[in-house]
């Protein structure tokens, strides 16, 4: 029986979905808005919502997944 710790849930992800890609996608539209706008209001209204979504799919998201037990871990 393998060890619920060593399950991961980003091997049954693309590519885009992957942790690396949801970091590089929210702090390049945070970076964006700023370098596009220079404006504080306007880049936190962006960075708000944004890092709320990276901190769900990245820290919530994969405990969920696999508390749910939707993914088998032997599919690993």
């Amino acid at each position: 029986m393998e060890n619920e710790q060593d399950f991961n849930v980003w091997a049954h992800k693309p590519w885009w979905c992957q942790p690396w890609s949801i970091l590089l996608t929210g702090c390049g539209a945070i970076a964006g808005s700023w370098l596009l706008f220079h404006r504080y209001w306007l880049t936190g209204l962006v960075a708000v919502p944004l890092t709320a979504w990276m901190g769900f799919f990245i820290l919530v998201y994969p405990k969920m997944m696999q508390e749910s037990g939707l993914l088998d871990p032997s599919e690993k």
